[in-house]
């Protein structure tokens, strides 16, 4: 079987890879620099429909299928990964609001989001509770008409910009998804500053403090926050991820490519050095069974095949991996250049380890993907 892309994905990786080329590019270590994404930069992506991909086009979105979404974090995380999870915790919100929502929910924030009238966020992690997402320490009280939020999320990516927060919280002991805008009443934004990686992310911490929100705020059913609302969003997320792993490692490559061709040492230049070529071989094998992984689990993901869970995780697991590899290795190529905060590489590098932590770390990933091996194969390995 081969796996290739249809016309219509390649006409819109390539309209995706200019405005990168064009519109990110030039300007994502200054981003970097200066740890903010410009207003006008979120306009654009709004204005080309990018906010709204995945979403169908009765709500404003551009409607496109799982491969090309994966395609647009692709090369959205070839130019700036910060740019890229943007796109992913956007998109996250609207794909919970869009799985859990109820109808009126649906028509009110969908077109917005879609549009970029609205910018979301994801707000489960907190000080205390990060990969033990189900036990987050957030309150909420029923109270006439309206629920009272209590607690503190914490590494909330662009939280500083986001206009809706999807904030999960405990319900008499039973965890829940919560519209919360920002101009509510009780919500205090703290901006968050000198992060590893994704600098230009806007990370923020989310202070909730007798916060009252409608009680058609709910997301779902009482109790089903975490279990539906979360896991949809999750696996939604760490598809970006994955992608977007997939654009920091071509970026490393096609940064090494260009410096082993200008290079010289011992009087022959670097591509010439059989170590050097190894690790250009372990880069574009490994970017190539990525995004294989990527496009294999994008296609699963269209037809809703009940393996494009495990399929994707496959896919973020070995992607992020890959990412920090590669990135390492094209720090190591540039020597001391790729040290330097002139070269984009030590931002690959950095933003590269964030990919192995958020949407899940490795570690869980690992338990995950080793469970449902041992379940997979068990029935076969007894009659051997």
């Amino acid at each position: 079987m081969k796996i290739e892309l249809t016309p219509q994905q390649e006409e819109y990786r390539n309209e995706f890879r200019i405005f990168v080329d064009e519109e990110i590019i030039p300007h994502a270590s200054r981003y970097d620099e200066e740890e903010g994404t410009p207003s006008e930069l979120v306009r654009k992506l709004a204005g080309r429909g990018y906010l709204g991909a995945a979403l169908p086009r009765e709500f404003n979105g551009l409607g496109v299928d799982m491969v090309t979404f994966g395609l647009l974090n692709e090369e959205l995380g070839r130019g700036c990964s910060s740019v890229r999870s943007l796109l992913t915790v956007h998109s996250m919100v609207a794909h919970a609001i869009q799985k859990s929502g109820n109808r009126q929910q649906k028509e009110y924030w969908l077109p917005q989001l879609a549009l970029g009238e609205r910018i979301a966020a994801f707000a489960l992690t907190e000080p205390e509770v990060g990969s033990n997402a189900n036990s987050v320490q957030t309150s909420a009280t029923l109270s006439g008409d309206c629920y009272v939020l209590n607690g503190h999320k914490k590494w909330i990516t662009y939280g500083q910009l986001a206009d809706v927060f999807l904030v999960f919280a405990q319900c008499d002991s039973q965890v829940c998804a919560f519209l919360v805008e920002r101009d509510q009443p009780g919500v205090s934004i703290e901006p968050v500053f000198g992060m590893l990686g994704l600098r230009a992310s806007m990370t923020a911490e989310l202070h909730l403090t007798g916060c009252r929100i409608p009680k058609e705020n709910l997301l779902g059913r009482v109790g089903s926050g975490f279990t539906f609302t979360a896991s949809a969003a999750l696996d939604h997320g760490r598809y970006s991820v994955a992608c977007g792993s997939v654009g920091i490692g071509e970026a490393c490559l096609q940064a090494c490519v260009r410096y082993v061709n200008e290079r010289k040492q011992f009087g022959v230049y670097l591509r010439e050095h059989q170590l050097i070529q190894e690790m250009l071989t372990n880069m574009i094998v490994g970017v190539k069974a990525a995004r294989l992984l990527c496009y294999n689990a994008g296609c699963l993901r269209d037809n809703k095949e009940p393996s494009a869970i495990m399929e994707t995780t496959m896919a973020k697991y070995f992607a992020s991996t890959m990412a920090f590899r590669v990135a390492g290795d094209a720090v190591q190529i540039h020597g001391a250049n790729g040290c330097s905060a002139s070269s984009p590489v030590q931002r690959y590098l950095r933003d590269a380890k964030i990919m192995e932590i958020i949407e899940g770390s490795n570690q869980m990933q690992q338990i995950t993907i080793g469970k449902y091996t041992a379940d997979l194969y068990a029935p076969a390995c007894q009659f051997q």
